[in-house]
């Protein structure tokens, strides 16, 4: 998994990625507990809306940031980016309203929802080969995974010493630091290879998502996540320092103990994936997600929830949360052209994170109204939807690569580019053989 690593532009570029996520760990904590000290019970409302308001957010910049990434310099978009969000995290501590937190959180987001799918959708130009890009995918969740444990011990250790506040300047640390490893490197930013409208490049993204039978199953599995994420990420705060009664320090290690689960199972993923299809593999992740919230209601109805059993509840939903969305970026990767790439980056961002929308706050108004059962046992349902769908939407048994051609579709499907009469082996699913450039 290693070796990748060897490429300087991608050290660099996953360098970058591990401070700015370390330091969006330490505001994860940081926001947590800011919530609880202005709201106290009602912490998990305004966790919800926050989360809320980073997904309206991505969802309404990322098709628009996916469309203009092909015009701009990446590097210079990704720099300029990071030092917004840099901005925007220096002025958290100094916050005494629940609004001011709103709209900061909704600056930060904004230019997050911008640099993220460009950031994702550079990685497969720098590394072309697809074993690579496999592994490369899992430093990736790696990475995201030292958000949710090296940030929470880190946050921990921290807060023995100083306020919670005095954490988010170190995610301002982690966003220069971000930036000044992305300026070190020259990245390639792929030409369109048509000028095309406003319209057309802000849509294009979605619409080469939905029309491809494997992403549409992506999307579902991403509601099941969502799900299970939303339990963890709103609701911690309330079920360590409220209904346990443990101190600032628990919080951190109850999102160590999701980041842990996470990190196994990305660990294990790509030698699992070189022997297995991604589709079983991601649908078990959704099932291990949906299992750990049921079982969770059974011991808050029965012996009654325990810290060791929260634990153990997080780390079995980290190891399924990891299985649906590593290998997401391979899916992503084989259904667009390099031009394409930043369009259907960005619309599984966007897309992706209207479950999110969905989730965040349906999740934060469960538990303030009904409590912890009945949010896990809603949440499971909604989990359970998503992988009923997704196994319907992404039929079993497709390959990767179908000879095909465009002899019967119109001229001006989205798919097509303008040309008709050409055949050759692409990659695509061939439960829908005759659907464009590398479907």
């Amino acid at each position: 998994m290693l070796e990748v690593l060897f490429d300087r532009t991608y050290r660099h570029l996953f360098l970058a990625q591990v401070f700015a996520l370390l330091g969006t760990g330490l505001a994860t904590v940081a926001l947590g507990l800011l919530a609880y000290d202005l709201a106290q019970d009602g912490a998990a409302m305004v966790l919800g809306t926050v989360f809320t308001i980073k997904m309206v957010a991505y969802v309404g910049i990322a098709p628009i940031a996916g469309a203009f990434a092909d015009r701009i310099n990446r590097r210079a978009l990704l720099v300029t980016l990071d030092l917004v969000r840099a901005g925007a995290a220096f002025c958290l501590p100094f916050v005494a309203e629940v609004w001011q937190v709103y709209v900061l959180i909704f600056l930060l987001q904004s230019a997050s929802a911008a640099f993220t799918p460009t950031f994702q959708a550079t990685i497969p130009d720098v590394l072309p080969d697809e074993a690579k890009y496999t592994r490369a995918l899992s430093l990736s969740r790696l990475a995201y995974d030292l958000e949710n444990i090296v940030s929470p011990t880190l946050a921990a250790l921290l807060l023995a010493v100083m306020s919670f506040n005095m954490l988010f300047f170190g995610t301002v640390i982690g966003f220069a630091a971000s930036a000044l490893l992305v300026v070190s490197v020259l990245l390639p930013s792929p030409k369109a290879t048509e000028r095309r409208g406003i319209y057309d490049r802000t849509t294009r993204g979605i619409r080469i998502y939905l029309a491809t039978p494997r992403l549409r199953g992506l999307l579902a599995l991403n509601l099941t996540a969502a799900s299970a994420g939303a339990m963890v990420l709103v609701n911690s705060v309330v079920l360590v320092r409220g209904q346990l009664g443990l101190g600032e320090t628990a919080l951190a290690w109850a999102m160590f103990a999701f980041g842990a689960g996470s990190m196994v199972a990305a660990l294990a993923l790509p030698r699992l994936l070189d022997r297995l299809p991604d589709r079983p593999v991601m649908l078990t992740g959704g099932w291990v997600m949906i299992g750990s919230l049921v079982a969770m209601v059974g011991v808050k109805l029965g012996a009654g929830l325990s810290w060791p059993s929260l634990l153990a509840f997080w780390l079995v939903i980290g190891l399924g949360y990891a299985a649906v969305l590593t290998p997401s970026g391979r899916l992503l990767r084989r259904s667009a052209h390099p031009e394409d790439r930043p369009a259907v980056f960005a619309a599984q961002f966007a897309l992706s994170h209207v479950c999110w929308l969905i989730t965040y706050p349906l999740s934060g108004w469960l538990m303030t109204t009904f409590g912890t059962a009945p949010t896990a046992l809603s949440l499971a349902g909604l989990g359970l939807i998503g992988v009923v769908f997704a196994m319907r939407m992404w039929p079993s048994g497709t390959s990767d690569t179908v000879e095909h051609t465009h002899e019967n579709l119109p001229l001006d499907h989205p798919h097509l580019n303008g040309e008709r009469h050409h055949s050759h082996t692409l990659v695509i699913d061939d439960a829908h053989p005759r659907w464009g450039s590398k479907f």
